[in-house]
């Protein structure tokens, strides 16, 4: 994260906060002639694009009073997408009881990625509930052998 990029999330962060979502993202990139100053919000089970407009509208007022960055750009506030990565136990917290998608760096009884449930998750582990066939089954999977860990959307 550069600078700019920092000093917004700084600055938006508690004003998204108190609007009820989490800041996941800042980027400040150039796309032709155009800058692009782009928000990634989310909650638990998920954000909308009302959610977005409502923060937009929120923060394009604030944005232009703290005068972080200087010229014209675009603002775009949208979702980090359905199956971002999970960075932090923020992010496990707001996954729990909904898809998520694991792949480990070496197998596990046999198996080196489940698509389920996040069941549960501290400190050392995660534990997601898939099915097999018709049968429910779970999986305790130490951090440390943790490759990717994202959300996932189930069919």
């Amino acid at each position: 994260m550069n600078r700019t990029e920092q000093k917004v999330m700084d600055h938006a962060q508690p004003v998204v906060e108190e609007l009820g979502y989490k800041l996941i993202d800042v980027e400040y990139v150039k796309e032709g002639p155009d800058y692009f100053l782009r928000l990634y919000l989310d909650k638990r089970g998920g954000i909308t694009l009302e959610d977005c407009a409502e923060a937009s509208e929120t923060l394009s007022g604030k944005l232009d009073a703290w005068d972080l960055i200087q010229g014209s750009y675009y603002l775009d506030v949208s979702s980090p997408g359905a199956e971002r990565p999970i960075r932090n136990d923020e992010d496990l917290e707001m996954t729990l009881a909904e898809g998520i998608y694991v792949k480990t760096y070496q197998q596990i009884d046999g198996e080196k990625e489940w698509t389920g449930i996040l069941a549960d998750y501290d400190r050392e582990s995660v534990t997601v509930e898939f099915k097999v066939k018709t049968r429910k089954k779970s999986v305790r999977i130490d951090r440390d052998k943790i490759a990717t860990i994202r959300k996932a959307v189930l069919l």
